[in-house]
């Protein structure tokens, strides 16, 4: 597939999902980012800003299967993998298939459930198979976790290790909408008179992963190539944090901003396209010191300072 013909199908597939969600253009890009990567996303914000919303209408968008599974602390693997049944009629055990094996899972209060259970989509997210009595199952292709967690709420809740959070391509927020936006969401649900909207399938799985060995070709010049290697290297030796990103924040990096390009219609990566997706794909990979953790600074805030002095390729001649 060409990068024009890349472009053109997230354009209609930007434009499916922008009529269930109101004034997040930013964050449409961002998650379609993430499938065009191939990665997943953790979504950290407040209840009821649309996060279940997004990850179903883009779901349906790109004609792919949707599941859900809402995480509660009684939740076992064996609910989200599956399990084996034994078979009356056959005296067989029969596999039965978790919500897992389809192409957007989304987790839904991931931190509410117990770290074993937690623990049962480290190899789906890694590896994309599943292994259940010592035999091994492919998952679906494309395959992507969408993980949701209030930042606020943390009674009772168990939150994610870092080795897990480490496997998140992308760490998003949505935020509330303005007061026009807001106006707008209420006046999209009395002209359709119904929650449900209407979104049309205008890709494939097929297409999607067309789509993602197309980014592949992306160019990605040596110059750009050691300014991530330099960003990532900066979080490390950053005097507010502990420890910094880890080599799977650089080919995050690395496969966010090729996807950047092609999203644009361009074969060959920018500076600029590294410094947007820097924030989303590294903030969450950094562990701050107690100073500025108690003071409340933000790993963004972090990522922001190191794009400021890591100096920026200059343009061949």
């Amino acid at each position: 597939m060409k990068i024009e013909e890349v472009a053109k199908n997230c354009a209609g597939i930007r434009t499916e999902v922008a009529k269930a969600i109101v004034e997040k253009d930013e964050v449409i890009d961002q998650l379609m980012l993430a499938f065009l990567a191939g990665g997943h996303v953790l979504f950290e914000d407040f209840p009821g800003l649309a996060k279940t919303l997004m990850a179903n209408t883009f779901s349906r968008a790109i004609g792919c299967g949707f599941k859900r599974v809402q995480f509660t602390p009684d939740l076992l693997p064996a609910d989200i993998t599956g399990t084996f049944i034994l078979n009356r009629g056959t005296s067989q055990f029969e596999m039965r298939k978790g919500p897992i094996f389809t192409n957007v899972l989304l987790a839904d209060e991931i931190n509410r459930a117990p770290p074993k259970t937690q623990s049962a989509l480290l190899e789906a997210m890694q590896e994309f198979q599943v292994t259940m009595e010592g035999e091994t199952h492919k998952l679906p292709r494309p395959f992507i976790v969408i993980a949701t967690q209030n930042p606020i709420e943390y009674e009772g809740t168990y939150p994610l290790p870092e080795a897990q959070i480490d496997r998140f391509l992308m760490r998003l927020s949505i935020g509330y909408p303005s007061t026009k936006g807001e106006a707008e969401i209420l006046r999209r649900r009395r002209a359709r008179k119904q929650e449900e909207v209407a979104i049309a399938s205008v890709s494939s799985p097929e297409m999607i992963l067309e789509i993602q060995r197309a980014i592949e070709d992306v160019h990605l010049d040596n110059d750009i190539e050691k300014y991530i290697v330099s960003i990532v290297q900066e979080t490390r030796k950053h005097g507010q944090v502990e420890v910094g990103a880890s080599p799977r924040g650089s080919l995050a990096l690395m496969k966010l901003s090729q996807a950047k390009a092609a999203m644009a219609g361009r074969d060959f990566v920018l500076p600029d396209d590294v410094k947007s997706v820097a924030v989303p794909a590294l903030a969450h990979r950094l562990i701050l010191k107690p100073d500025p953790w108690i003071k409340g600074i933000k790993p963004q805030v972090i990522i922001d300072k190191v794009l400021t002095t890591v100096p920026v390729p200059k343009a061949r001649a």
